[in-house]
């Protein structure tokens, strides 16, 4: 694996980020759940079919150089696995880029995370989309007939720096009451902020919430990092409230609350004569004043509306038609 190729890795994290979910499949087959492996890459653990559990989908690797939380949830799941009686909710575990990941790279024709949508135009053909269907069809499946308690973990690394190291994208048509307790489970996770999202783009976390009524979100962990390498401790608080929802164990108080925003608008490139004021080394959350230019695309000029925006996720080399940037508003 190019990815680590200086590097030894520990079993449980080669397993995880080659999707051999041998071992562990195992383990929880033997000790009586109901085991099943949909297609490359997806381990699916169900319960009893009379009692009803929280269905939980976590998912990792979905661009293939975000390391860290194959790692972290590698040793989650295989200390899991080591007394698998305690796991108390019905869980999809699903590593999404396999090829990308062997490979190092964020992705292989085109970005995974914009495919989970029915139009995909020029994307259709890619090995990304195909990769995609796997995903829908097993998440359908495991969602279906699952019970109110339905989440989606999508865990990711950002390219750049970030004023918040760990945040989150949320969408806003997750209904109130789970939306509330997945926001509490972030900032017992320590993620600094929240990002509320009105609309698609084609994320897979997204797809969850708008389709199968699961609390889903885009969760940024850190930076990039090379398999087997990543600074583990960075980690600690995800890891740990990750492995309480899985075990069904109560949460604990949060160190703080995230900060709360809204999505004032989401940039998208509509041509090659799209220019950014700001690149792809822009910190996320920097911000912008009221009436400073963000972009431009021909006629079409986008410019900083309120007293104080602040762009995330800026990318000008994104393809046509892709969000090059979105711009936020704090509101809690």
């Amino acid at each position: 694996m190019s990815a680590a190729a200086n590097t030894v890795l520990p079993e449980a994290v080669r397993a995880l980020a080659e999707a051999d979910f041998g071992a562990v499949a195992q383990r929880f087959s033997e000790a009586g759940f109901a085991v099943s492996l949909p297609a490359p890459g997806i381990l699916i653990v169900k319960g009893a079919a009379h009692v009803q559990r929280p269905s939980v989908l976590v998912s990792v690797g979905v661009h293939g150089d975000e390391t860290g939380p194959i790692e972290m949830v590698a040793w989650l799941i295989e200390a899991l696995s080591r007394t698998p009686t305690e796991l108390a909710v019905d869980l999809m575990l699903c590593v999404g880029n396999i090829d990308a990941i062997a490979q190092g790279k964020r992705f292989i024709d085109a970005d995974l995370n914009r495919m989970f949508r029915l139009e995909r135009g020029s994307l259709a053909g890619t090995a990304e989309a195909g990769r995609a269907d796997a995903l829908i069809a097993a998440t359908c499946a495991f969602f279906e007939g699952a019970g109110p308690q339905r989440w989606h973990l999508d865990l990711h690394t950002a390219i750049r720096p970030s004023h918040y190291p760990m945040f989150a994208i949320v969408p806003e048509i997750i209904a109130e009451e789970p939306r509330k307790a997945l926001i509490d489970w972030l900032g017992q996770a320590a993620i600094g902020a929240v990002i509320m999202n009105p609309k698609s783009v084609g994320t897979y976390s997204y797809y969850s919430s708008e389709h199968h009524g699961a609390a889903g979100s885009t969760v940024e962990l850190g930076r990039v990092g090379t398999l087997g390498q990543n600074d583990l401790s960075q980690f600690a608080d995800a890891s740990a409230a990750l492995d309480r929802l899985l075990r069904g164990q109560p949460g604990v108080d949060a160190k703080a609350a995230p900060h709360v925003f809204a999505t004032a608008r989401q940039v998208i490139k509509l041509s090659d004569a799209f220019t950014m004021s700001v690149g792809r080394e822009t910190w996320n959350f920097t911000p912008m004043k009221k009436g400073e230019v963000i972009a431009t695309d021909g006629d079409t000029v986008y410019t900083v509306e309120h007293d104080e925006e602040l762009v995330v996720f800026p990318n000008p080399e994104v393809r046509v038609g892709l969000r090059a940037g979105l711009m936020v508003t704090r509101i809690g």
